[in-house]
């Protein structure tokens, strides 16, 4: 929590490595190479699509909200926040601890779609989050959820098409891994040509009373 930067990017991905480690060999606390079979197949469009927005409306409701001032003061300028009052440390320990929760609900959906092991939500999943991060722009919550939407379209069509698509009448195979090389190949593409990914950083635009409605009603 007290890390910024290329060095909180490089801890977190060492709490990563641990924590696949510990699942994946200690037995005692995690499944090993097991995978969850026996889980029911629960979470369809409507359940997932409920999540998406669940962790959209909270996310909203927290850049809104002093808290989220804060932190972003702390991005922006570190010095200065500190100047003002704000503990670095508790903001982004309240934004892991939120986000962490977050991403568990999404992990809860996510294990009643398919069988799942410690490999599926390891780097794989990683690479297609973050990829999502960076081309639909980091900086904003809109951004997030375009490139969500972007990344995920084309990571499923590639990953039909790695199966066998059938296409305008012809079948597309394509070899096993082309959707990670391609989405990491826009990745890169995004990042030389448009840094701030498609969105610039901009929020959508909405309506000062809708938004000031959507985050009294979610304080309440």
């Amino acid at each position: 929590m007290r890390l910024s930067g290329l060095a909180a990017g490089i801890a977190t991905f060492g709490v990563l490595e641990i924590t696949h480690n510990v699942l994946r060999y200690w037995e005692k606390i995690g499944p090993g190479v097991t995978t969850f079979s026996a889980v029911p197949e629960t979470t369809g469009l409507l359940q997932a699509s409920v999540g998406a927005v669940i962790a959209v409306v909270v996310a909203f409701a927290y850049q809104r909200s002093r808290y989220g001032r804060m932190l972003r003061a702390t991005r922006e300028d570190a010095a200065a926040a500190r100047a003002v009052g704000v503990s670095i440390y508790v903001q982004r320990l309240v934004a892991f601890t939120l986000s962490g929760a977050l991403a568990g609900l999404a992990g809860g959906l996510y294990v009643h779609v398919l069988p799942i092991n410690t490999e599926l939500v390891y780097l794989d999943l990683t690479f297609i989050t973050l990829a999502m991060l960076v081309i639909g722009g980091a900086t904003s919550l809109w951004g997030a959820v375009v490139g969500a939407l972007a990344v995920s379209a084309v990571d499923s069509f590639l990953a039909e098409a790695e199966n066998g698509l059938r296409i305008f009448g012809g079948t597309l195979d394509l070899p096993a891994g082309t959707r990670i090389v391609v989405v990491g190949a826009l990745m890169a593409l995004v990042l030389i040509l448009r840094p701030s990914g498609l969105t610039g950083g901009r929020e959508l635009p909405l309506p000062r009373a809708f938004a000031r409605n959507l985050l009294t009603k979610f304080s309440a």
